[in-house]
C-alpha cells in the first residue's frame, strides 16, 4: 500500500462542512468523523508518516477562515490542503456572489503559496431542499467562479454539484443543512477521485425512495423548521454562531489511527 501518493502532510480548513457535522462518532477528536477524517485515514493508509490536522469550525464565514486559518495551516506547512468556504456567506441574505468568490480567490492565492496541493469544492445543488433552494441561482454563480479560480491557481476540485448522488435525502443529516454519514463517506470518494488516490470505498447505489403523501412530508418539513431552521434565523438575528467557544478539532498535524471501517 505505500507509495501510492505524494502527500505526508494534510490540513483541512473550513466550516462545518469539512468539521463534519452530521456525522457523529465519540471515538474520534471532536466527535464528529466527516469527509476529511475518512480522507486522511485512507492517506495515512498509503505512506509512512502521515500526519493530519483539521482547523475547520462550524459557523464560519469566509474571511473568518481567511482570518482564523489560513496563515495557521500554512504554518504547519502541508503538502496537501482541502478548504471549503463561503457557503455561509452565500446562504445570507444580500451577500453578492462575485464579492464572495473575489475573496475566495484571494485565499485560494495563499494557500497556494508554497506550492501545496489544494483541493476545493464546489457547493452542491440544493434545488431540492425547503429553504436553500431560494439560494439555489447564488450557489450556481458562486460554483462557476471556482471552477475559474481552481483553474487559475492550478487547484483540484472536489464537484460536489456534479454528484448528483447528493440529491438523495439520505445523503444529508437530520437538519437537512449537513451531510450524514453515507453523505460524508461519498464526499470522501470523491474528494480521493479527484486527487487520483485508489481507495475502497463502495458507490452508493440505493434503492429508490418511494414517493410519500403529501401530508406526511409536509407535516416532517414543519417538524424540520421548527427544530432546526426557527433557531438558525434567531442565531442570524442575535448575530451569533453555532460555532462560538468551538475549537478546531485537530489544531496540530498528528498521526491518524485507522478507523475500524472507512463505510458510513
Amino acid at each position: 500500500m505505500e507509495g501510492r501518493h505524494p502527500w505526508s502532510r494534510y490540513v483541512a480548513i473550513g466550516d462545518s462542512f469539512t468539521e463534519g457535522i452530521g456525522d457523529p462518532d465519540p471515538t474520534v477528536p471532536g466527535g464528529f468523523r466527516g469527509w476529511a477524517d475518512r480522507v486522511a485515514e485512507v492517506l495515512a493508509n498509503q505512506t509512512h508518516d502521515f500526519a493530519y490536522a483539521n482547523l475547520a469550525v462550524r459557523g464560519r464565514l469566509l474571511q473568518q477562515i481567511i482570518d482564523e486559518q489560513a496563515e495557521r495551516a500554512l504554518a504547519l506547512h502541508p503538502d496537501l490542503i482541502t478548504v471549503s468556504a463561503g457557503g455561509n456567506d452565500i446562504i445570507r441574505p444580500g451577500t453578492d456572489p462575485d464579492e464572495v468568490a473575489e475573496r475566495f480567490d484571494g485565499l485560494i492565492g495563499t494557500l497556494r503559496r508554497d506550492g501545496a496541493t489544494v483541493v476545493l469544492f464546489t457547493g452542491p445543488d440544493v434545488g431540492m431542499t425547503p429553504v436553500l433552494a431560494l439560494v439555489r441561482g447564488k450557489a450556481a454563480i458562486y460554483n462557476e467562479h471556482l471552477h475559474a479560480i481552481a483553474l487559475k491557481h492550478g487547484a483540484l476540485v472536489a464537484d460536489m454539484w456534479a454528484l448528483r448522488v447528493l440529491r438523495d435525502p439520505r445523503m444529508w443529516a437530520p437538519d437537512r443543512l449537513h451531510h450524514s454519514p453515507t453523505g460524508h463517506a461519498t464526499i470522501a470518494a470523491a474528494v480521493l477521485d479527484a486527487l487520483g488516490v485508489e481507495h475502497g470505498l463502495e458507490p452508493w447505489n440505493p434503492e429508490p425512495l418511494e414517493a410519500r403523501p403529501w401530508r406526511e412530508a409536509r407535516a416532517e418539513d414543519l417538524g424540520w423548521a421548527r427544530e432546526y431552521f426557527v433557531p438558525w434565523v434567531v442565531r442570524r438575528i442575535r448575530h451569533t454562531s453555532s460555532g462560538d467557544g468551538i475549537a478546531p478539532k485537530r489544531p496540530q498535524l498528528d498521526t491518524v489511527i485507522e478507523h475500524r471501517s472507512n463505510t458510513p
